[in-house]
């Protein structure tokens, strides 16, 4: 199993149409074959600790079978797509991949 973790600071001005669009567009990554599991989210309201970074505006999960199941999702034109049409919304990306 293989667990990608995409965290995503999107830039202070945009517009609310510009938010839906990218919560619409990261949500069309679930439709990935290779895609086993997946979570959207946003801040958890947990109590502020100095270990805890919040910082972020959505969290995303995906669960692969293995690295070759990633490797497809990567190229997968879904998931081309969605960069190419998002990368301008967001400030800063942080990714973290497990297995």
């Amino acid at each position: 199993m293989l667990v990608h973790t995409v965290l995503f600071w999107l830039k202070d001005d945009l517009s609310k149409v510009e938010k839906d669009i990218f919560n619409e567009e990261v949500q069309r990554l679930e439709k990935i074959s290779s895609v086993d599991g997946f979570y959207l989210g946003s801040p958890a309201s947990t109590t502020k600790r100095p270990v805890v970074d919040d910082g972020y505006d959505f969290s995303l999960t995906v669960i692969l079978k293995d690295l070759a199941a990633h490797d497809l999702y990567q190229a997968d034109s879904i998931h081309l797509e969605f960069v190419d049409r998002c990368k301008d919304y967001w400030q800063k990306v942080i990714i973290y991949d497990a297995d």
